[in-house]
C-alpha cells in the first residue's frame, strides 16, 4: 500500500504498546507494496530498537504467521519469525485490520538489489528446505492444494470482454480500457495455451510440496550485511515444486531471467528433474492472475489513490518485448 491507511498512528500505537508489551518512541508509515489490503510501518521502540509492523485488512490467512513461525521453528534461517503478543498470539486484533509484528531488517528486496553469487545458492537451498520441509497435521490441513482452476482466466475473459463496450469516467481505467483492448490478441493466445496445459498436466502423476507460491524478487529480503530472508508468507500452496521454480527464469520485473543466475538457484536447490511443462502452465497463470487482480483493482471501484498508477504499469510492464509473457508462451 502506497497511501497511508485511515487510522490514526495514536491507535496503532495503543495496540502495539498494549498487545505486545512495547514501549512504542516513534511510528513511520512506510510506502511498500502493491497490496491494497497490507500496510506497513516502523516501529521505533523507547529503547530506539527498531520493528516491522504489518497491518492487514480483508481476508487475513493464520497460514501467513503460523507457517513462517514452523519453518523458523525447524531451522530455516532465512525465514524472520513473527514475535508473539501477551496472550501467545502471533497478530492483535486492531479493528478491520489484523496487526503482526516482526524484527525490523535493514536492508532491500532483491530487485533493487541484485542477488550475488553467494546468495543464489543460498536462495536455492532455502527454497529447497521450504519444500521438503514435513508440515504437521494440523499445519498442513489447512494448507490448499493445487486444483489448476480456471478462475482466473474466466474473470480475464469476463473483463476482456466487458471492455469492448463499457465506457470508464476515471483516468487510469480508461487508458487500462484502451490499452488491455489492443491485446487481445495476445490475452487470448495467453489463456488458451494456459488452458490447454492445465489439461496436460492434471493427467500426469504429480508430487505436492509446501510452496510460498509468490517467490519473486520483491518477497526476498537482503539486509544490509548480506543475510537473505524469504518473506510474505499470505498465500502457500501445496502444489508441484514447479509452482515457486517457475518464477527463476519468468523475467518478472525484467530480472531473474539469466542462465547464470538459474545455474546458481540450482547449485543450491540441488538435483531436480523440472517438467517444463509445469513451468509453462505456472508462468501463464501468473500472468493471467495478474490481470485479473488489476482488472478488479482498476474497473471495479475508483479507490486507490497512486496505487492505480502503479498498478497500470505493472501490469503493462507483462506485454514489453523479452518480458513476462513473451517468456511464458516460449517456456
Amino acid at each position: 500500500m502506497l497511501e497511508k491507511p485511515a487510522i490514526a498512528d495514536e491507535t496503532i500505537v495503543a495496540c502495539v504498546q498494549a498487545s505486545f508489551a512495547l514501549a512504542v518512541d516513534r511510528l513511520d508509515f512506510l510506502p511498500l507494496g502493491a497490496d491494497l489490503n497490507t500496510a506497513v510501518y516502523r516501529v521505533t521502540s523507547q529503547a530506539q530498537t527498531p520493528y516491522f509492523l504489518k497491518l492487514r485488512s480483508g481476508r487475513f490467512n493464520e497460514l501467513s504467521v503460523l507457517l513462517p513461525k514452523f519453518l523458523s521453528d525447524q531451522g530455516i534461517a532465512e525465514i524472520i519469525r513473527p514475535f508473539t503478543t501477551q496472550n501467545g498470539e502471533l497478530w492483535a486484533d486492531l479493528g478491520r485490520f489484523r496487526a503482526v509484528l516482526y524484527p525490523f531488517i535493514e536492508g532491500h528486496d532483491a530487485y533493487e538489489v541484485p542477488l550475488s553469487e553467494p546468495q543464489w545458492r543460498q536462495f536455492g537451498a532455502a527454497l529447497q528446505q521450504v519444500h521438503t520441509a514435513v508440515l504437521p497435521p494440523f499445519l498442513a490441513a489447512h494448507i490448499a492444494p493445487e486444483t489448476y482452476s480456471p478462475k482466473w482466466r474466466q474473470i480475464v475473459a469476463d473483463f476482456m470482454q466487458r471492455i469492448q463496450h463499457e465506457q470508464f469516467t476515471e483516468p487510469v481505467a480508461v487508458r487500462m480500457a484502451a490499452f488491455l483492448n489492443t491485446k487481445r490478441d495476445v490475452v487470448a493466445q495467453l489463456r488458451q495455451r494456459t488452458e490447454e496445459l492445465a489439461e496436460v498436466i492434471q493427467k500426469r502423476p504429480q508430487t505436492f510440496v509446501l510452496c510460498h507460491a509468490d517467490i519473486h524478487a520483491w518477497n526476498v529480503l537482503v539486509s544490509t550485511d548480506g543475510a537473505l530472508y524469504i518473506v510474505d508468507w499470505d498465500d502457500p500452496v501445496l502444489a508441484p515444486k514447479e509452482r515457486d521454480l517457475m518464477f527463476i527464469g519468468a523475467g518478472l520485473g525484467n530480472i531473474w531471467d539469466t542462465p547464470r543466475e538459474e545455474a546458481l538457484f540450482y547449485e543450491g536447490y540441488g538435483p531436480a528433474e523440472i517438467n517444463r511443462d509445469m513451468l509453462a502452465y505456472y508462468r501463464g497463470e501468473r500472468i493471467i492472475q495478474d490481470i485479473a487482480v488489476y482488472c478488479e483493482q482498476i474497473f471495479l471501484s475508483d479507490e486507490g489513490g497512486q496505487d492505480r498508477e502503479v498498478a497500470f504499469r505493472q501490469l503493462a510492464s507483462n506485454f514489453l518485448p523479452q518480458s513476462t509473457i513473451e517468456k511464458a508462451l516460449a517456456t
